[in-house]
């Protein structure tokens, strides 16, 4: 999720539970192999053995197109021992589709799986190499082929997004679409797309027949989203507010640490629109701070409605 979910947000989320591995935000490759400071500026995590600080492994996206480039910025990055290395055939960005990224090239399976196998043969067999991939551009005529190609060009697990490029983010998900795919392939196949709730988790899973689901905005916007899955108590509504309004102030306290002051309130009110679509309370503190333009006034304006206070919320429950 370019732009939303960098460190600071993987390390409270991850820290909130739930979650087996994540996945930064992509590292764009495009004319020559980066240094090692560009990865570890995407993930501070590779200093800490590529787990967050809650010790969930963290896996490097790269996009591209160029598969001799790929292959040799991830021996690169390889150097780090990252948790893996994810490619992606995902993003449906106008920008980066232009430039032959992303979503982009899912008219090219034979692109596909050069890539893939560039990328396989050049990073040591322990490090994990999986991608992300669409249904296709307009359809998914070709969904079952881009899929095979990467399999068989060496990635070891497929995480497929329920839409086209074309459709965007926009519901519904096309989740039989995944199911299809699920049932060509050998290695594991992740479903993807329009997962908000516990109730659309059992049902992606139902139409899919996939073991294992990935979240996205859904985490987001309910950070609690993956302990509810797993069913644990998360203290009904006061509490899990209790403890969302503690990732918030966590959140801003990191981000402060980040961006400059004119930056970090936007950031907050990005992940404010996220969570009022789950928690009430997070509206009352977006009309709050929506006008404000400086981490100052935020700050004061925080304070003036009362986030609860005490223990941060994963440390509570």
């Amino acid at each position: 999720m370019e732009g939303l979910a960098d460190d600071i947000l993987r390390d409270v989320l991850t820290r909130a539970g739930g979650y087996d591995w994540c996945v930064t935000e992509f590292v764009r490759v495009s004319s020559t192999v980066l240094p090692h400071s560009v990865f570890t500026r995407v993930s501070p995590e590779l200093r800490n053995a590529s787990r967050t600080r809650a010790g969930t492994p963290v896996r490097i996206q790269l996009l591209g197109s160029d598969p001799g480039l790929l292959a040799a910025n991830a021996a690169h990055l390889a150097k780090l021992k990252p948790a893996g290395i994810d490619l992606n055939f995902g993003c449906p960005t106008p920008l980066i589709n232009r430039n032959r990224g992303g979503a982009a090239l899912l008219d090219d399976p034979e692109l596909l799986h050069r890539i893939a196998a560039a990328v396989r043969a050049a990073v040591p067999a322990q490090t994990a190499v999986t991608a992300k991939m669409r249904l296709g551009i307009e359809d998914s005529n070709r969904a079952i082929e881009c899929a095979c190609a990467l399999q068989d060009g060496g990635v070891q697990e497929l995480v497929v997004h329920a839409r086209t490029k074309v459709d965007g983010y926009r519901p519904p998900a096309r989740w039989q679409s995944v199911g299809l795919i699920r049932e060509r392939l050998r290695i594991p196949v992740i479903a993807n797309g329009e997962v908000w709730t516990v109730a659309d988790y059992h049902a992606i899973r139902q139409a899919t027949g996939c073991d294992d689901v990935m979240l996205g905005r859904g985490a987001v916007a309910d950070p609690l989203l993956a302990r509810h899955i797993r069913g644990e108590e998360t203290g009904g509504d006061d509490a899990e507010w209790h403890a969302v309004a503690g990732m918030i102030r966590d959140f801003w306290s990191e981000v402060q640490n980040k961006v400059l002051p004119t930056q970090s309130p936007g950031r907050l009110k990005q992940w404010l629109i996220y969570l009022r679509r789950c928690y009430p309370q997070a509206d009352k503190l977006f009309s709050a701070v929506r006008a404000l333009r400086t981490a100052n006034e935020v700050s004061l304006a925080l304070r003036a409605v009362s986030l609860p206070t005490g223990p941060t919320g994963f440390q509570m429950l």
